[in-house]
């Protein structure tokens, strides 16, 4: 079975094999030039084309590697003039249309390149040089090369739509994704919220009800031992030691149950951190770390989406690091980035719901970054909120 291709891996074979066809078509040119030629060209007339048409290909190649991913704003448009300015060179060098095929090819991964009205604008100005071509390979007027131009350029904007709605459902896909792992760690953590409610409820009932009502026979039954003599009284010594044995153990059931009264953060954390698209999250944990209040353990699990969250749509980053650890009296969460960083830092809503969900529960989080360096965030939560 053939395995599952990605929106943006299917649109990066299907241009490389639309580039190798338009390969036949600049074979097809050069037999027909050197058919129509008297006298033997020279080698120059086709390093030239071949040489455009191998440059639109690696930054083709290049510019696919990683669609929607890329890092920084600078290299997206050096490959968008590479690809552009090899395409127009086949088509001047060949006096053909070749280079607007390849500008088709090359329209696919605009969206992905420069989203928005700027990739719009981008489509229609990289069409224009080819007018100047047209008029002078084919004696067209200047409002024939124009039409012609705008020909290619629906049909490139064809190709655009395209891969822009390829865009469209990778991000719906990756969302999805995201969003699952989201649910899944909620769930879990809500799973041991009602189990440690549950335990608790019980041990309560326990120590209330049929802890109360055996201190209350335990001391009847003594009474009862004064008040009787002989062989009566051996009976009601033995259901007093009954008692007072059943009493224990009902104590030492509640203090168990009690003691075991922990939320599983870590399971939780792992389940966010497994369904993330497009980022790489290493997680460390100490081991153990018992969490009482699961209050806390849900504050811990949504500063961790929201880091999250930052590092895929706003840090640009490819690798977060979260480390979760017990210092002193505070739980504290560290996460690390390698994505663009920025000089001036503006905090966003995100940021500010994390500082509110944090100054609920007395901790408080701290955000450093710089250009290149990515973004650090630390969070720290008091542990006696949680006791």
């Amino acid at each position: 079975m053939l395995p599952r291709l990605t929106h943006a891996t299917l649109l990066r074979y299907a241009g490389l094999f639309t580039w190798a066809m338009v390969g036949s078509g600049l074979v097809m040119n050069a037999l027909f030039v050197m058919d129509a030629s008297s006298s033997p060209l020279p080698a120059m007339a086709f390093v030239g084309p071949v040489g455009a048409y191998v440059a639109f290909g690696v930054a083709f190649w290049l510019s696919t590697q990683s669609l929607g991913h890329q890092r920084g704003r600078v290299w997206p448009i050096v490959l968008m003039l590479a690809m552009a300015a090899s395409a127009i060179a086949v088509s001047a060098l060949t006096n053909s249309a070749l280079g607007a095929i390849l500008m088709m090819v090359m329209a696919a991964v605009v969206p992905w390149l420069l989203p928005g009205w700027p990739g719009v604008l981008w489509l229609v100005v990289q069409h224009l040089p080819l007018t100047a071509v047209f008029v002078r390979t084919f004696e067209f007027t200047p409002l024939e090369a124009v039409l012609q131009s705008m020909l290619y350029m629906g049909m490139s904007g064809f190709v655009y739509v395209a891969g822009l709605i390829a865009k469209q459902q990778a991000e719906a896909r990756e969302e999805q994704r995201r969003l699952n792992a989201e649910l899944r760690a909620t769930r879990s953590l809500l799973a041991d919220s009602a189990r440690v409610g549950e335990r608790l409820r019980i041990s309560r009932e326990l120590h209330d009800l049929l802890g109360h009502h055996l201190t209350a026979l335990s001391l009847n039954l003594e009474v009862a031992g004064h008040l009787t003599d002989g062989k009566a009284q051996e009976h009601v010594r033995q259901a007093h030691t009954l008692a007072r044995l059943l009493l224990t153990d009902v104590r030492e059931a509640v203090s168990a149950m009690r003691g075991e009264e922990r939320i599983d953060l870590e399971a939780a954390l792992r389940t966010l951190v497994e369904g993330v698209p497009a980022l790489e999250v290493t997680l460390d944990i100490e081991s153990p770390l018992p969490v009482d209040d699961a209050e806390c353990a849900q504050v811990v699990v949504r500063c961790a989406q929201e880091i999250i969250t930052n590092a895929i749509r706003h840090a640009q980053a490819q690798r977060l690091w979260l480390k979760l650890a017990r210092q002193g009296r505070e739980l504290h969460l560290a996460a690390r980035d390698d994505g663009v960083g920025s000089d001036v830092f503006t905090p966003g809503n995100g940021l500010s719901g994390m500082r509110e969900r944090l100054k609920t529960v007395g901790g408080r989080v701290e955000v450093s970054t710089a250009p290149g360096q990515g973004f650090s965030i630390d969070i720290h939560l008091p542990l006696e909120a949680s006791a």
